[in-house]
């Protein structure tokens, strides 16, 4: 800057060259401009450079070797994601590292210090007596395990003890059916997503985006459960070494969340093992693109690797799917409860928002909606495909809060009322059943997916005013009888896809299309809460007869498949053992000949893919502590 200085008796340097008003304007905006680009520059040097530290604090060179290094956190910042910028990825990792978290995630921190507290810098603002406090740096967020076993009101496996011996006969022979099944997919397709049986090689699919490994997944608990030792460790070891959750490819939003992020949460909460937390907290931040949408609604589809959205092509003008945005506020909590990191709440919180302030027609909920506008596609309405879980998370995240949850109760109350006056219908036979409503036109036919709602029911009723109570748990009975019956009317006593009550026929399919049976798991699931919740014995009397139509029409030689038409005696099979076969139906069918103390329902709330999440009864979250 000394060549800038004026001398004594001498003109400006600009006016010693000669140069007239509008050259010396110009000659000092180039000037000016070239400085402001040199300090710029040092700006972007990479944060090891020596040079840059000659001339910014040491706070913000991330990487400084001679700084102190602390554990780093249990869990990257809050939107912190494998796309974002390797230096913003660096930065906020070094600020995590120095015990500065960035202000948005404060929250995940433990929250913001206040004025006058530790950590918010010691004394009140403008005073001047306090001593200066040490620089503070606050422990990671973390979950205190230990807690959340001692809150638990029963064993997970329960007590045993006292149950008669054609109880505990027909609950090894599930136990035998699961680990068939399980041995002949790890014999033919191991780390494939699903067996096919019949021609004993692997399955992938495309609903997972390339994630590898969905019977294993959805298998944990189960075999877990049924205290399959040496089976659980070979599922465990695949998780550790070889679920690659880098991959890209196109998969579903709510399958991902129920199957992968639902079974991993479930292990790590029986288990205790880290590698499973760490899997499920990677794998649902990898699924938070979706929610960029103008609504926040999520959109069905997403690429895993670039974030990319987009909603099914089947779906009415690009519509969100009811039961999918709907099915994702268990699982959601459980990942802010593990990681601290409040957005996976706030994301499905915010979902609530949209739909509570919407309008309903007649109270029910359509099951498409737009993303972008936050409005009903159509009004079609179904308690079974499109919208079922819906229904079911609702209740369930009333419960799953220990019953603090009053928002979601109502929201179940009125939608159940609106149910009940404008779907539930009686058959000439007496049959009770649950039809669709389209526009206002009613469809007379029940969907095999729609036969969980009898538990649903049955559970909701626990929780009703004292003159609702006996009214739920009958509808909850007779809906269940129906479904029962849809078994019975078939020459396999198993149940098809959809029936219908029209045209003289009842709890009958009608349509070719409708006739199959793929190992599905809601009548078996309305019969465990069924029995939990009466101990009638016929719901285990009903649970046997599907276990001896399993294994009469649909064991083969290497596992278990669906079958075409439960009409026939000789049916053809589909030749595809299903994920839900081992996660949902033959835990329903081993847990219905169990105590009522193996997970409990005082303790565990089952997600719509029979993996059992834990009651909050307590606050599970070891608090930041200042060190």
């Amino acid at each position: 800057m000394l060549l800038l200085r004026k001398l004594p008796g001498m003109p400006g340097w600009p006016a010693a060259l000669g140069l007239r008003l509008p050259q010396k304007f110009l000659f000092l905006l180039f000037l000016s401009g070239l400085l402001t680009l040199c300090f710029g520059a040092l700006f972007l040097l990479p944060d090891s450079s020596r040079f840059k530290r000659l001339f910014l604090p040491r706070r913000a060179a991330a990487g400084d070797p001679d700084l102190p290094r602390s554990p780093p956190a249990a869990a990257e910042p809050r939107h912190a994601s494998p796309a974002a910028p390797r230096r913003l990825r660096d930065k906020l990792r070094a600020a995590a590292r120095l015990g500065a978290p960035p202000a948005h995630t404060a929250a995940s921190a433990g929250g913001s210090p206040q004025r006058g507290q530790p950590g918010a810098g010691g004394a009140e603002a403008g005073t001047d007596s306090a001593p200066a406090a040490p620089r503070q740096t606050r422990a990671p967020f973390g979950f205190d395990y230990e807690t959340f076993r001692r809150s638990l009101r029963h064993p997970v496996l329960g007590r045993g003890g006292g149950e008669e011996p054609e109880t505990r006969a027909r609950r090894l022979k599930i136990r035998e059916m699961m680990k068939f099944a399980w041995d002949n997919y790890r014999r033919y397709a191991f780390g494939k997503n699903e067996l096919r049986p019949l021609t004993k090689n692997g399955h992938i699919g495309n609903m997972f985006g390339g994630l590898r490994g969905a019977t294993i997944v959805d298998a944990l608990d189960t075999l877990y459960i049924m205290e399959l030792g040496e089976e659980f460790q070979e599922a465990k070891s695949w998780v550790e070494k070889s679920l690659d959750l880098n991959v890209n490819g196109e998969a579903s939003l709510f399958e991902v969340n129920i199957r992968y992020v639902g079974g991993l949460l479930t292990t790590y909460y029986l288990t205790g093992e880290e590698v499973f937390k760490s899997k499920a907290l990677e794998l649902g931040e990898k699924l938070l693109p979706a929610f960029n949408t103008p609504t926040g609604i999520p959109r069905g589809v997403i690429n895993l690797g670039s974030g990319m959205s987009w909603s099914w092509g089947w779906a009415s003008a690009g519509s969100s799917i009811l039961a999918e945005f709907g099915t994702l506020h268990l699982e959601f909590l459980h990942l802010t409860e593990l990681s601290g990191n409040p957005v996976f709440t706030e994301k499905v919180m915010n979902i609530r928002k949209v739909l509570n302030r919407i309008e309903k027609p007649q109270g029910l909920y359509p099951n498409f909606l737009s993303p972008v506008t936050g409005n009903w596609v159509q009004h079609h309405v179904s308690i079974g495909g499109l919208g079922d879980s819906f229904y079911e998370y609702l209740i369930k995240s009333w419960l799953m809060s220990d019953k603090r949850d009053t928002e979601a109760k109502k929201m179940y109350n009125d939608a159940l009322e609106a149910i009940e006056k404008h779907l539930v219908k009686k058959s000439a036979g007496g049959l009770t059943y649950i039809a669709e409503w389209r526009g206002g036109i009613l469809d007379h036919k029940m969907g095999h997916l729609a036969c969980f709602s009898g538990g649903m029911i049955a559970l909701g009723a626990e929780q009703a005013a004292e003159e609702k109570k006996q009214h739920y748990m009958d509808l909850a009975a007779e809906i269940t009888h129906t479904c029962h019956e849809s078994y019975a009317r078939s020459d396999t006593k198993l149940g098809p896809e959809a029936f219908r009550f029209d045209s003289g026929t009842e709890a009958v399919a009608t349509r070719l299309s409708e006739r199959y049976y793929i190992l599905r798991p809601e009548v078996v699931e309305s019969y465990l809460y069924m029995w939990r919740l009466t101990h009638d014995p016929k719901y285990r009397q009903w649970g046997w007869e599907v276990v001896k139509a399993l294994e009469k029409y649909c064991r083969v030689e290497a596992g278990f498949s669906g079958i075409r038409d439960v009409y026939t005696t000789t049916p053809s099979h589909d030749n595809m053992q299903q994920s839900f076969f081992l996660a949902e139906t033959l835990k329903y069918l081993y847990l219905l000949f169990c105590d009522d103390d193996v997970l409990s329902l005082e303790d565990w709330v089952f997600n719509t893919e029979a993996h059992p999440l834990p009651v909050n009864h307590t606050n599970l979250k070891a608090k930041a502590s200042v060190q």
